[in-house]
């Protein structure tokens, strides 16, 4: 157990015997009421009893010194240092029953074995009689002080670059003082740098600096690793980064591959933490510039007459020489153009099917109203994405306030039919029939543009009456010559009026054969009754 200091133990013994209760004494101390009380028993003289090692104090177990005659608390039979592999990381304390089988169970760790199979093997094999939480307190006590060693990565010329961001030196502009930031690059193999000092981290600043130090260094390396900085990383994950895509599109461009390391973990890009101070301490310390370009200026001619010609602590070799000799052959071809300047933003699509970018309105197509897209634009075009970063519009850059609309995103129930053209209402009305189609060709060559409302009329007509109906109606204006709207409404109208008509047979009317049989039986009957009646003369 651990022992506490004199003067605690004196402040225990003094409060104690000014009345205070062992409670109290143990809230205002922040210790253990136990602990309180075994300090008490020790000082008082009913129970001499030695808070380290459990004994009575005049106990034959217990050494004494010869000269005084006081207790002496026994030596540890485990005083190793913690920072060799101590047991006892609190000091004083019985030694473990596992200690003599320190070496078998260090093995056996190493060898991947479990705690239960460490201790069956202690039992079975060196007739082991401790229980099995010995040795699980044996093992935690023990691997805390086996701290494994750092794994150095070294990686082939040309695959590897590491960069960072610093603080740089103080630059007196126009009155002001003001401390950029400073951005380092490294290439892990022979330790090539390149720094730039730029006033903000930016993703435009980031991307340009990285093209700056390829431009510097003649050629690309295949992965680029920095750390998770808002300016390239806009979601930090050690398994799923997301990058920015502006930074994505650099390295398609350039053809290589940025991989951040992971969040809180800067030991993974160590070259380039070290290369930062590197430069602060030997190139920056104690100067200060008028501008921001001298010391840009100042920082290419150290890179190059003292950074690149000392000979590194690590690699025993000059970084000029082994870059230009190792890696600089490694490096990929850079590409034929720079990555263009461009600027970029989430934008959401208006109820107009237009989004604003710097006060101007482009459209889009109808289906993404209210949804989310991806603009880009630059000095004379502007780019519309989707979600799935697929290019949706493209437009001309605009002044504020204009408004640019593609055709082609206008929806068709929202297209005024005229805007259609004649060509567009010719061929609809040729879907209705053939004398349709022929009426409207003839009508639209008599009157021209002025007929453009008339086809408009004549969709209308199809909407609202049979097709056969119009047809006819549209027939028989072909054969009066009749061009106008109205003349082909008021045959529709005549076409629709009932006409009556007249049966030739029907089940209780005779035909008019039967009546012409009988009347002139019935006249000649008829003559004959009058001659009767009448006298004779």
């Amino acid at each position: 157990m651990n022992q506490l200091k004199v003067n605690q133990q004196q402040t225990i013994v003094a409060l104690y015997q000014q009345g205070w209760s062992k409670r109290r004494i143990a809230r205002e101390l922040g210790l253990d009421r136990v602990t309180v009380r075994r300090y008490l028993a020790v000082s008082g003289p009913e129970s001499p009893i030695n808070p380290q090692t459990g004994s009575e104090s005049g106990s034959s177990n217990s050494p004494t010194d010869p000269q005084t005659g006081s207790v002496v608390a026994p030596e540890s039979k485990s005083p190793t240092n913690p920072q060799t592999g101590s047991l006892h990381l609190g000091g004083s304390g019985p030694d473990s029953l596992c200690e003599p089988w320190k070496e078998r169970i260090e093995v056996g760790l190493a060898a991947g074995l479990s705690v239960q199979r460490i201790h069956q093997d202690l039992v079975a094999e060196q007739r082991f009689e401790g229980s099995y939480h010995s040795v699980r307190r044996y093992v935690l006590r023990l691997t805390k002080t086996l701290e494994l060693p750092f794994r150095r990565m070294e990686v082939e010329p040309g695959e590897e670059m590491q960069v960072d961001f610093g603080q740089g030196a103080w630059v007196m502009e126009e009155g002001k003082r003001r401390r950029p930031h400073l951005f380092r690059v490294v290439l892990s193999r022979s330790r090539k740098g390149y720094s730039e000092a730029v006033w903000r981290q930016t993703t435009e600043n980031f991307i340009r600096c990285l093209e700056n130090a390829f431009r510097y260094f003649g050629g690309v390396t295949q992965t680029v690793v920095i750390d998770n900085l808002r300016a390239a990383v806009t979601r930090a994950d050690w398994f799923e980064p997301e990058l920015s895509p502006k930074v994505e599109e650099f390295c398609q461009h350039y053809g290589t591959v940025v991989l951040p390391t992971k969040p809180a973990m800067p030991r993974h890009k160590g070259k380039i933490e070290a290369g930062v101070k590197y430069v602060q301490n030997n190139a920056l310390a104690g100067r200060q510039f008028e501008s921001l370009a001298a010391q840009n200026l100042f920082l290419l001619e150290w890179e190059k007459h003292t950074a690149d010609t000392r000979i590194h602590g690590t690699t025993k070799q000059q970084v000029g020489k082994i870059f230009n000799e190792v890696e600089k052959p490694r490096l990929l071809p850079l590409p034929t153009s720079l990555f263009p300047v461009f600027e970029e933003a989430a934008r959401i699509v208006h109820r107009d099917g237009h989004i604003e970018l710097q006060k101007a309105y482009y459209s889009v197509p109808p289906e993404y109203v209210g949804r989310q897209v991806w603009a880009r634009w630059e000095s004379r075009l502007v780019r519309i994405y989707n979600q799935r970063w697929e290019q949706i519009a493209l437009h001309t850059r605009h002044e504020p306030g204009r408004f640019a609309t593609d055709p082609a995103h206008i929806h068709d129930h929202k297209r005024v039919i005229i805007e259609r053209g004649a060509d567009w209402l010719l061929d609809r009305a040729r879907l209705i029939g053939k004398y349709s189609g022929t009426w409207a060709e003839q009508m639209f060559a008599q009157r021209g543009p002025y007929a453009i409302r008339s086809l408009h009329g004549l969709l209308a007509l199809a909407e609202k009456n049979p097709v056969a109906e119009l047809e006819d109606a549209c027939r028989q204006a072909i054969e009066y010559g009749a061009w106008r709207l109205r003349d082909l409404r008021e045959l529709l109208s005549r076409s629709s009026t009932p006409q009556l008509t007249f049966l030739e047979k029907h089940p209780l009317i005779r035909d008019l054969e039967a009546y012409g049989n009988i009347v002139p039986v019935c006249f000649s009957s008829q003559i004959q009754t009058n001659n009767e009646e009448q006298p004779n003369d």
